[in-house]
């Protein structure tokens, strides 16, 4: 998908860099080998901060582990924790407990391809659930690469700004969200099919962008908010439209067929993007509404008890169906959040909960500073949708940057998702939800670390992207900030001066490397994170 370029040095710097990165992770949350120049630290991680016995997902180990599983859950086990138990239990036995239906079915069945596939000649070495976490370490480590390099693509198409979009990037391979990129969750696999999807549609590749749409719809949930964007393009294709001058109207088909061709291809995109959820909520009503077979027979017994000691629901047991059941529209997600987490509007707001807000209380921070930048710098611009053809269109001359028209519909998606997982979801998971699934957290770091940083505002000037004097004024641009620029990475300059930053930069900064490293610490040893 053209994700890698000899031609472009910027995108070389934003694999080689999210490659690094992403072994700097693997290296940190090891704590086996002799020639690690991190181990005294990671035994004294291990030391003070020793595994947390936490209340959560952990079916028994069926077999006895060789010596390369016991190395290799050494090496990587700390990847497994939380709810990488269920993608990885759900790869080796499939939705076996009523409560595995929260967790969709791509991201596992790639893990379990890979395992079978080209991790198959370690068979006789490593068991099935080793093969399965190292085959997500894998995958995570190639997907979080590729979104990095999908991002950048993005970003230069929307900010029209390669400077931004570099750094934006670069900020993507620090992601506060970092160990769930690497561990085996989903949140690297959707990150890459979402912003993949978004720079498809930017191009005008509606069918192959609705295509990766709909593969994310089928790795998380939230991929079905993303139906948004390609209703927002046609609407705004057709709005534009009616707006051309007298002498180009002739040249358009009759309303009724611009109507049609905009509904039709709507309703066929968002179509396909739900089909994936449709689908899996259908297989889990046929495996758990449907008349009993006595499954329990083939179910290991260990895995029995474990059903009757935690109150897990195996498929139609005894006869005896879920309430969810008999809803008008049985949906076994919705019923699972409730019924087992207790998600819902405002039940996470208790006073026991505080901490968890603190938590999630950067990120919150910084997508709504995100929208309020941008609502006042595009106030009319946010009041007609952005579906009024401005005149510096008509001139061939968007604004570039942060504040330009074509961001709107991205901070209008990540303002939906912060509000929804604000007020409707565990507050402290906000971190990984936006990091996964919005450009808007890196842009808006990048826009802020761009603008005012004089060690970023010094760069060279060659190859600029002109912009109007107008814009320089409103945004406070410096002459080359949307620059070509050098490749040379601005996160490590940054990082190798950090005594001369900002107190701006700092906090940006500081908030993804503390993220990045405590979410190892703590993540890696079964202790609460985001």
């Amino acid at each position: 998908m053209e994700l890698v370029s000899r031609q472009d040095p910027h995108l070389r710097e934003v694999v080689w860099f999210a490659v690094c990165c992403r072994a700097l992770t693997l290296l940190l949350q090891a704590s086996l080998l002799d020639f690690n120049p991190l181990f005294f630290f990671q035994a004294l991680f291990n030391l003070l901060i020793p595994d947390h016995a936490a209340d959560a997902f952990h079916p028994p180990r069926l077999s006895e582990p060789g010596l390369w599983d016991l190395l290799l859950e050494r090496l990587l086990g700390g990847l497994s924790r939380w709810d990488a138990e269920h993608f990885l239990f759900i790869a080796e036995r499939g939705y076996l407990y009523e409560h595995n239906c929260a967790f969709f079915p791509l991201y596992p069945l790639s893990v379990r391809a890979v395992a079978e596939g080209a991790l198959w000649p370690l068979q006789r070495l490593l068991r099935l659930r080793s093969r399965l976490l190292l085959s997500a370490v894998l995958l995570n480590s190639l997907f979080s690469v590729l979104a990095a390099a999908a991002l950048y693509k993005l970003g230069c198409v929307v900010l029209q700004c390669r400077r931004v979009a570099f750094l934006a990037a670069l900020l993507f391979s620090v992601s506060p969200a970092n160990v769930f990129m690497a561990a085996a969750y989903s949140e690297s696999m959707f990150a890459f099919l979402a912003f993949s999807a978004m720079w498809q549609l930017e191009k005008g590749q509606s069918w192959l962008s609705g295509l990766l749409f709909s593969l994310a719809s089928g790795v998380r949930a939230n991929g079905l908010i993303n139906a948004g964007f390609f209703l927002y393009s046609r609407g705004k294709c057709f709005a534009l439209q009616l707006q051309v001058g007298s002498g180009s109207v002739r040249k358009l088909p009759p309303l009724w067929k611009q109507l049609l061709s905009v509904a039709s291809s709507a309703v066929l995109m968002c179509a396909g993007i739900f089909l994936p959820f449709v689908l899996f909520q259908y297989y889990a009503y046929v495996r758990f509404c449907g008349p009993g077979t006595g499954p329990e027979q083939a179910v290991p017994r260990p895995l029995l008890q474990l059903a009757l000691h935690k109150g897990y629901r195996l498929a139609a047991r005894n006869g005896v169906k879920p309430p969810w059941c008999s809803q008008r529209f049985p949906v076994v997600y919705s019923y699972i959040q409730d019924a087992y987490w207790n998600v819902g509007f405002l039940r996470y707001f208790e006073l026991r909960q505080i901490p968890n807000f603190l938590l999630a209380l950067p990120v919150t921070l910084l997508g709504s500073w995100a929208a309020w930048t941008y609502i006042t710098a595009n106030p009319w611009h946010c009041v007609t949708l952005g579906l009024e053809r401005r005149k510096s269109e008509e001139e061939g001359k968007p604004r570039a940057g942060f504040c330009c028209p074509a961001v709107f519909v991205y901070v209008v998606h990540a303002t939906v998702l912060l509000a929804f997982g604000f007020f409707c979801m565990h507050v402290q998971v906000l971190t990984r939800f936006l990091g996964s699934s919005s450009p808007i957290l890196y842009w808006f770091s990048a826009h802020l670390l761009q603008e005012h940083e004089p060690l970023l505002r010094s760069e060279g000037t060659d190859n600029q992207t002109a912009a109007p004097r107008s814009q320089r004024s409103l945004l406070g641009k410096s002459p080359g900030s949307c620059g070509k620029g050098t490749s040379e990475n601005p996160v490590v300059r940054l990082l190798m001066n950090c005594r001369l930053i900002t107190p701006l930069s700092k906090c940006v900064l500081g908030f993804f490397l503390s993220y990045w490293l405590l979410g190892l610490i703590l993540h890696c040893n079964f202790l609460p994170w985001t």
